[in-house]
C-alpha cells in the first residue's frame, strides 16, 4: 500500500525516531585503532622510529657513548699522560679467564721484552707463570675529575705491580685504550658544538632569505654558491692556519668548532630557504602579519616548527661530517694540538707506513670513528622516516 501523495503546497511528512542514538554504534573501532587515533604526533613518530631496529640500536649506542664521555677519567685504566717507559710499542694484551684449567677471572699474563739488535724492534712475549688479575673499582693513577677535584678511582686497573694494555701502547708507552676514551670527549662534543653553530647560521640566514626574498636572498644565494664551489680541505687548511700558534688548547678547540660550523651552514640555509618560500604564502602567516607580529617571531614560532623534524634528521646526518672534519684537520697537524687529545690526534701516530706495518694497533682509533659515523647515519635515516609517520 503506497502512502498518499501530498497535495500541492502541503508539507512532506517527517518521521523522527525517539530511540536513543549511539554514534559509536555506526563504526566500532578496536582498541588498537582507538589508541592510534588518539595518539599525538610525537608518539606516532616514536612508534615508527622503534620499528627501525638499526636506527634504534644506533641511538642507544650513541646515547651510551655520550654518557661515557662524562666519566672518561673513571673509565680509563690510566691517566691520559701516564707513560710506561718499559713498555713502549707494546701490542695488545689478550684477556684470559682460565689458567691451567681453573677459572681465575679476567686476567692478563705478564710480559717480558727483548730487543732485536738487527731491526731495533722491541719484541714482547707473554709469561704464562705471571698471572695478573684485572682489578675493578680500584685505586690507580690520580686525576682531576672535570678539573674539579682530585681522585684515583678507576673502573678497571692492572694488578698490583702489573700492567694492563688491552689495546697496546704508543711510542711513549701511553695506553692506547685510555687515550681513545679521553679522545672521545673532544671528538664527540666538537660535532655537537659545531652543528649548533651551523644550525644558528643556517636557520637565521636561510630563514631571512626565504621569508623576505629580494636583494638579501640574491646576495645569500651567491655567497652560498661561492662557499660551496671552494674545495673543502684547502678551505679548512687556510682557516685553520689563521689561528695563532700562541693560542691555548681551549681556544684552538673553540676555533676549530667555529670553523666547522662556518663551513657547514650553507646546505641547511638552502633547505630552510626553500621551505620558507613555500610556507610564507600560507594563510596563518598572513594572519600573523596582520596582527603585527615581527619577522623573527613569524619565522621562529610559526614557520620553523613546521619542519623541525626535517631539521633534526639533518642534524644527525651533519654531525658525522663535523667529526670527520676535526679528525682530518688534527691528522694533518692543523687542528687540535696536545695536550688536548682527540681521535684525529691519535691517528697522527700512524702516519708512517713503517709504523703501520710494525705497530698496527695504532690504527685502533679509526674503529670508534667508523662506528660513530655509521651510527649517526643510521640514526638520521630512522629519524627521517619517522618524521612523516603517516607514510
Amino acid at each position: 500500500m503506497t502512502s498518499p501523495i501530498p497535495a500541492p503546497g502541503e508539507p512532506l511528512p517527517h518521521y523522527v525516531s525517539t530511540a536513543p542514538f549511539d554514534p559509536y554504534s555506526v563504526e566500532v573501532m578496536t582498541e588498537e585503532q582507538v589508541r592510534v587515533n588518539q595518539a599525538s604526533q610525537l608518539r606516532l613518530m616514536w612508534w615508527k622510529f622503534k620499528r627501525h631496529k638499526l636506527a634504534l640500536a644506533s641511538g642507544i649506542f650513541l646515547a651510551i657513548l655520550y654518557v661515557m664521555i662524562l666519566f672518561c677519567e673513571f673509565l680509563a685504566p690510566y691517566n691520559l699522560h701516564t707513560r710506561n717507559v718499559d713498555f713502549i710499542y707494546t701490542p695488545p694484551q689478550p684477556v684470559h679467564f682460565f689458567h691451567d684449567g681453573a677459572f681465575v677471572g679476567p686476567f692478563v699474563y705478564g710480559r717480558t721484552m727483548t730487543l732485536d739488535m738487527d731491526t731495533l724492534k722491541r719484541n714482547y712475549a707473554d709469561n704464562p707463570a705471571d698471572v695478573e688479575p684485572i682489578r675493578f673499582f680500584c685505586r690507580g693513577d690520580s686525576y682531576r675529575f672535570w678539573g674539579l677535584f682530585e681522585t684515583n678511582l678507576h673502573l678497571a686497573c692492572p694488578a698490583e705491580g702489573g700492567e694492563l694494555f688491552l689495546l697496546g701502547t704508543d711510542r711513549l708507552g701511553r695506553d692506547v685504550l685510555s687515550r681513545i676514551i679521553y679522545g672521545a670527549r673532544i671528538s664527540l662534543t666538537i660535532g655537537l658544538l659545531g652543528i649548533t653553530v651551523s644550525f644558528v647560521l643556517g636557520i637565521v640566514i636561510g630563514g631571512l632569505a626565504g621569508y623576505h626574498g629580494g636583494v638579501f636572498d640574491l646576495i645569500v644565494q651567491r655567497l652560498i654558491e661561492v662557499l660551496q664551489s671552494i674545495p673543502s680541505i684547502p678551505l679548512w687548511l687556510s682557516l685553520a692556519a689563521i689561528m695563532p700558534a700562541t693560542w691555548s688548547p681551549i681556544l684552538i678547540y673553540l676555533g676549530i668548532t667555529v670553523i666547522l660550523g662556518l663551513l657547514d651552514w650553507t646546505g641547511l640555509a638552502r633547505a630552510v630557504r626553500s621551505k620558507l618560500l613555500a610556507l610564507r604564502e600560507e594563510d596563518y602567516v598572513l594572519a600573523a602579519q596582520l596582527m603585527g607580529a615581527r619577522s623573527s617571531r613569524i619565522i621562529g614560532r610559526h614557520l620553523v616548527p613546521g619542519f623541525m623534524s626535517h631539521l633534526i634528521a639533518t642534524a644527525t646526518i651533519s654531525i658525522p661530517g663535523m667529526i670527520l672534519g676535526e679528525t682530518a684537520l688534527s691528522f694533518l697537524g692543523l687542528g687540535l694540538r696536545p695536550p688536548i687529545t682527540s681521535w684525529g690526534i691519535l691517528l697522527t701516530e700512524a702516519k708512517s707506513v713503517s709504523v703501520i706495518a710494525f705497530y698496527p694497533w695504532l690504527l685502533f682509533p679509526t674503529i670508534p670513528v667508523i662506528l660513530v659515523i655509521l651510527a649517526f647515519n643510521f640514526l638520521g635515516d630512522g629519524l627521517r622516516d619517522a618524521a612523516d609517520p603517516y607514510k
